[in-house]
């Protein structure tokens, strides 16, 4: 029998073993028709209750025994109309071909509560050979995990992949694994996603170069913003430039704006080393509002030196990554440059100027004068805090062309110091303009392009090297935040380059699983 209480009170009527559900339609006396059913994505099952009043909170408990241990996020029965009607949970987060047991919680808030009996799904596998996924087959990549202190526990959560590399089609690029290295969610697609990431709202975004796109847990497009549609909304808003790509990051705005990287080109005549014409690369910036129409937009033409070129032309700026601030402006992570920026945004109403510039011969100075100790080529910046001007900045510190105390370059003559690569942690003081490294991990390799980094539950931080040993690998590394930083938790992966691994609580917001 399914586990319910005594409902009294109620439509002016007692109810015993009769559902909540029951109670309020009067005569219904059953409980919610339960029922759970697989999905296009074989690793998401949909849990289905009818005949479920609105006004309640439901939720879904699940696990590969009756100890369950993991739930969804709660939805709210708000729009199911007075008589009720079928609810749709989507349960994901579950490893391919294994049997999971759920049940579903339906909670008034008022002591009167309906939880399922136990449900079981089965789900479907993901291999190479025996699995498609919109008409498209894929391969599997080797992911392994290690604990290199076992008696120290990792941050809980999940880990959320970004991959890329020579083979994008038909390999699994944007998926989730757990900790253990098993993929419990995957979004198949044509090409890589650079980034995928989880919304506030329980969906995915990926950025590709063709498109931006929402997707729910199964893989259903939500919202979709395609380059040409951007480009049409250009044009009839006066910008002076189209884009032929979107690139490297989306920031999702409480307002429904989507904030996104474009590649633009324009042809220079005569640059110094570079004779007749040539056609450089460089990046805008464009906040998109729910319609996909463009109603902000940036140039890096208008406000950058061309001549300055640290990586050569014509790829000039290959920015990677775009940062909200609590001021309500931008920082811009500009990889060509060894820059940080900050652009006057204001939510919409700035004027696009480069408030400073963060990084070797920019606006800063560095703490102790040793130009080695500031980022190059960097990726992927976080906000960890602000206290008034003073912001603490974590950044992946990919290293290349990295000056030393003599002003060589790594990898130019041969008496440079090598090229590595890092975690770091800056204080970035915006009245005095000085940085100061506060933290950093030296994994004792080069990664020489991608990454990223970001700041755990537990205080530790997490880092990804998109290419450390110069193949087809990457290692998403946890380490404590300590002077002597100790590697906690590692993942390797085989076959393919993470451009971004991040820790994520779960696939639903506002819920962290531990296990």
């Amino acid at each position: 029998m399914k586990n319910w209480r005594t409902v009294v009170g109620l439509c002016g009527c007692m109810c015993l073993a009769v559902t909540l559900a029951g109670c309020v339609f009067g005569n219904i006396t059953a409980p919610p028709l339960a029922s759970v059913s697989s999905t296009s994505n074989p690793l998401v099952a949909q849990y289905t209750l009818r005949n479920v009043r609105e006004g309640l909170d439901a939720w879904v408990e699940f696990g590969t025994d009756k100890s369950y241990g993991r739930k969804t996020s709660t939805a709210t029965t708000t729009s199911l109309g007075r008589f009720g009607g079928p609810l749709n949970i989507l349960v994901a987060g579950m490893k391919p071909q294994t049997t999971y047991h759920m049940r579903a919680h339906l909670d008034s808030g008022n002591s009167e509560v309906w939880v399922d009996q136990d449900q079981t799904f089965t789900t479907g596998a993901i291999t190479a050979s025996s699995s498609t996924f919109a008409g498209l087959p894929f391969k599997l990549v080797n992911l392994s995990v290690s604990n290199p202190v076992p008696s120290v526990k990792p941050a809980p959560g999940v880990e959320l992949l970004s991959m890329v590399g020579l083979q994008n089609v038909g390999t699994y690029n944007s998926v989730v694994a757990d900790l253990q290295g098993n993929i419990i969610w995957f979004y198949p697609v044509n090409g890589a996603a650079t980034p995928i990431k989880l919304l506030d709202n329980g969906h995915f975004i990926l950025q590709l170069s063709t498109d931006l796109r929402e997707v729910d847990l199964i893989g259903n497009t939500i919202r979709d913003v395609s380059v040409a549609q951007v480009n049409q909304s250009l044009q009839s808003n006066g910008y002076s430039f189209q884009i032929t790509a979107f690139s490297h990051d989306i920031l999702v705005q409480p307002n429904g704006h989507w904030i996104t990287i474009g590649l633009i080109n324009k042809d220079f005549d005569n640059l110094p080393g570079y004779p007749g014409t040539t056609n450089v690369i460089a990046d805008a910036v464009i906040d998109i509002d729910p319609t996909g129409n463009v109603v902000w937009g940036w140039s890096a033409f208008d406000y950058l030196d061309v001549n300055r070129h640290l990586f050569g032309l014509p790829d000039w700026t290959h920015s990677n990554a775009l940062v909200y601030t609590p001021d309500g402006d931008l920082l811009l992570s500009m990889r060509h440059q060894s820059w940080i920026l900050k652009l006057d945004y204001k939510d919409g109403t700035g004027t696009g100027n480069v408030l400073w510039k963060l990084g070797n011969d920019g606006d800063f100075t560095i703490l102790g004068g040793d130009p080695s100790q500031w980022f190059y080529g960097q990726h992927a910046p976080v906000i960890e805090n602000t206290n008034g001007s003073v912001m603490t900045l974590a950044v992946y510190d990919d290293g290349n062309f990295r000056i030393d105390s003599s002003g060589n370059s790594c990898g130019t003559p041969p008496t440079a110091t090598a090229c590595y690569s890092r975690a770091t942690i800056f204080q970035v003081d915006q009245t005095t303009h000085v940085a100061s490294l506060l933290w950093q991990d030296l994994p004792g390799f080069f990664s020489f392009w991608g990454g990223s980094i970001s700041m755990l539950s537990n205080g530790d931080v997490e880092f990804d090297s998109s290419e450390p040993y110069g193949n087809s690998s990457s290692v998403i590394i946890e380490a404590t935040q300590t002077a002597n930083p100790q590697t906690v938790w590692q993942m390797n992966i085989n076959g393919q380059n993470a451009y971004r691994g991040m820790r994520i609580p779960s696939l639903y917001p506002g819920v962290t699983w531990v296990k």
